[in-house]
């Protein structure tokens, strides 16, 4: 079985973890009402998404 001669240094590990930081949530403004949501989501608050209402809301 291959196992590593030697141990890695922190500097490797470090700049190989680079990319894992954690990034804010993309978001986008619904055209009807203006509320910020996530990207690709239905709109809690009127029921908009593409264009079309998918929920019907009770207002």
């Amino acid at each position: 079985m291959a196992v590593p001669k030697r141990r890695q240094s922190n500097a490797r590990t470090r700049s190989r973890r680079s990319h894992h930081a954690k990034h804010p949530k993309q978001l986008t403004y619904c055209p009807k009402c203006s509320t910020a949501l996530p990207t690709h989501v239905i709109c809690p608050n009127c029921g908009h998404y593409m264009g079309r209402t998918i929920v019907e809301s009770e207002e």
